[in-house]
């Protein structure tokens, strides 16, 4: 069994912004999802709840967490209620009370914030529903059961995708980040990934750091005037930019192209939405993510079966790894799953697992880098 530490925020309050709106590449989420009801008819199964944080940020919870943990949770016997916060933390613990009411056999909950988790996580507790913390760790929480990427590795992933970008740079090459929520325990764990990689070219002068800036929630708009003012602040220079999802690469793309910068400075991303990897086959976005978030749904599943019959031996079958939560010095029984990275030579990969259709990514111009690249 594998331990792995969690380190302590570090990155820093976004800026206060009162600037225009900038673009912000992600999907258009499904309609549904955000509503306070049922989000199917019953099957009849065992009835387990799952709160999803948001749809603002990145089209991935909509798109792929919401149809996958559903398929998945039905495959198991079980009768999901699947609804979004939208990125509320008063609906996201009312969610939460109306699924304890309903008698939930087990809780999924994927956080806005450790507080909030946390504190759903302690109601659910007091009335006997197992809960399992999806793809954020509730810091200080009371989850017994934790399923995630090896959040770590996906920021090393970013940090060595910006290496590669850059290799034959002349040293001292600019680089400016633009980090996740400085509340949300992945964008620390991100961020902590990146810096194994980059730090080293930051200390011998391959590489050096303009700034670092943690966003607020995540938030597109805010990102892209953020990285507009520290570009600005920095002369119009920049070499690279270490953009901790897509969301954020798309947001920094518009700034990029309004300065005439586009595919000329690498951009990272995460998640591999439709948007990503759109930007990546034009050669405006470097690299992203991807994360089969239907293996992370699967395992869910499963640990949330075996729950909700009590059967916690078979939960720790499926959850062999354990992870440090330093603020409830405890150690969470996790399954942390393997991230991978994609760059325009492997796009056909996030096509071929069936993640996005063809069709959404190869328009216009871009059919012809399908064409050349096999995507179909």
């Amino acid at each position: 069994m594998r331990s792995t530490r969690l380190a302590l925020l570090a990155a820093g309050m976004g800026l206060t912004l009162a600037l225009s709106a900038c673009g912000a590449n992600q999907e258009t989420p499904s309609e549904g999802g955000g509503g306070e009801g049922t989000e199917s008819e019953s099957s009849g199964g065992i009835p387990v709840g799952v709160i999803l944080p948001e749809t603002a940020s990145s089209a991935r919870w909509e798109g792929f967490d919401k149809p996958m943990l559903e398929e998945a949770l039905r495959a198991e016997g079980l009768d999901p209620d699947i609804q979004n916060a939208q990125g509320d933390v008063q609906k996201f613990s009312t969610l939460a009370d109306g699924m304890i009411n309903a008698g939930v056999k087990v809780l999924i909950i994927a956080s806005i914030n450790s507080e909030v988790g946390g504190t759903v996580a302690q109601k659910a507790n007091a009335q006997g529903i197992p809960t399992i913390d999806y793809d954020r760790l509730n810091l200080g929480g009371s989850s017994e059961y934790y399923v995630s990427f090896d959040n770590v590795k996906v920021g090393e992933l970013q940090g060595q995708g910006m290496a590669d970008a850059l290799a034959d740079a002349p040293d001292g090459a600019e680089i400016i980040e633009i980090e996740g929520a400085p509340t949300d325990n992945n964008a620390t764990l991100f961020h902590q990934g990146q810096r194994n990689i980059l730090d080293p070219l930051y200390e011998s002068g391959k590489f050096e750091l303009v700034q670092s800036q943690a966003i607020d929630d995540w938030d597109n708009q805010t990102g892209g005037v953020t990285f507009e003012q520290i570009l600005t602040g920095n002369g119009g220079n920049v070499d690279g930019v270490v953009a901790a999802n897509d969301g954020l690469a798309g947001a920094v793309i518009t700034i990029l192209k309004k300065n005439g910068l586009n595919g000329k400075v690498p951009v990272t991303g995460q998640d591999a939405t439709a948007d990503g990897l759109k930007a990546i086959l034009a050669g405006d976005q470097y690299m992203t993510v991807f994360k089969p978030i239907k293996e992370e749904a699967e395992a869910t599943a499963k640990l949330a079966a075996a729950l909700a019959d009590g059967d916690t031996a078979a939960a720790d079958e499926v959850a062999t790894d354990t992870i440090n939560d330093p603020e409830g010095k405890r150690e969470v029984k996790s399954l942390l799953l393997e991230p991978y990275l994609i760059t325009r030579e492997n796009v056909k990969r996030v096509v071929d697992e069936g993640y996005v259709k063809a069709s959404e990514i190869c328009t216009g111009q871009l059919k012809a880098e399908c064409d050349e690249l096999g995507i179909s």
